[in-house]
């Protein structure tokens, strides 16, 4: 069956940085562009970013625009997002979403 296992979440100082994988199985990988997008409590679920299939592509919310990074490896099945100049504003749950699933989340949490 298909899967989406984020990892890599946690807690980090303001400026500070981080790096979520998420592993993908059950399904082609290297053939589905693949999504970032986090949650706050109460608000809707907001894209973070995208990346093609091949990873030629990539597409970013203007929030984290210059501070993140997506990024893909399509022979290990990994999802990347390197997170740059951390705000508290970017506190959340990260999930990654491809082939029509999501992952089960990551905390992120940015404070002093």
């Amino acid at each position: 069956q298909v899967q989406l296992v984020e990892s890599g979440g946690g807690l980090v100082q303001p400026g500070g940085s981080l790096r979520l994988s998420c592993a993908a199985s059950g399904f082609t990988f290297s053939a589905f562009a693949m999504y970032w997008y986090r949650q706050t409590p109460g608000q809707e679920r907001e894209w973070v970013a995208t990346i093609s299939s091949g990873g030629a592509s990539t597409n970013y919310n203007d929030s984290v625009k210059g501070r993140f990074t997506i990024s893909r490896n399509n022979a290990r099945n990994l999802l990347y997002l390197q997170m740059n100049s951390l705000k508290a504003e970017d506190t959340a749950v990260y999930y990654c979403y491809g082939a029509n699933y999501w992952g089960q989340g990551t905390q992120v949490t940015v404070s002093l």
